[in-house]
Formats: C-alpha cells, sequence, structure tokens
C-alpha cells in the first residue's frame, strides 16, 4: 500500500499523555509522537547518540520549555525546534500542550 492513516487516539498510548505513530503508521524510518499532556508534565532527559536520530519538537498548543544541553528554550504554539542526535533534551509543560515529536536518522 502507498499510504497508512490513523489518528492518533485509535493508537495505545506507550505513557501518559505519549502516542508513538511510527508501527501504527508502518514508518521505515521515520519516528512521529504525539504529546498531548497535562500541566507539569516533564519527560526524561535523553539523546539520541546510540541511533543518530535528530528531532524536530512542533508546540500546537499550550507552553512549555524545551531544555537543550542545558539551554532552556520557551516554547509557545508555532514554535519548532531542530535538536541534533548528540545534544541532550527534555520537555515539561507549564499548561496542557499538544506537541508533535518528528525523528529520523
Amino acid at each position: 500500500m502507498s499510504y497508512m492513516m490513523t489518528t492518533y487516539d485509535e493508537v495505545e498510548e506507550r505513557a501518559p499523555g505519549m502516542t508513538f505513530l511510527r508501527d501504527a503508521l508502518d514508518c521505515e524510518h521515520l519516528g512521529v509522537t504525539v504529546l498531548d499532556v497535562d500541566a507539569g508534565w516533564t519527560g526524561q532527559e535523553h539523546d539520541h547518540t546510540h541511533d543518530s536520530q535528530e528531532e524536530v519538537y512542533l508546540l500546537l498548543d499550550g507552553s512549555g520549555t524545551l531544555t537543550v544541553d542545558g539551554v532552556d528554550l520557551a516554547l509557545d504554539p508555532g514554535a519548532a525546534v531542530r535538536v541534533d542526535p548528540a545534544s541532550t533534551r527534555k520537555l515539561s509543560f507549564s499548561e496542557d500542550s499538544l506537541m508533535v515529536v518528528a525523528g529520523a536518522p
């Protein structure tokens, strides 16, 4: 098939507020995650050195902070940030928020 389609609310969350769409869309290389989170949600600091995956964070609604290599970046709706694989990153949200994260090697 030349395409796959789903909605993120049809896919089981992997963690509270976090839905991975890679398998549901049968993606070979691209990872897509939807974060539909409550105020106060905080992710784990991590990097992608092990898989050389760069990521793009796009905030659709709400507000939060993306910390990259210790630098806090304030995010408002429409903000998009690309992060290198070796850089550490951590998300936190100060209000209910909706974000899409896309990543690929």
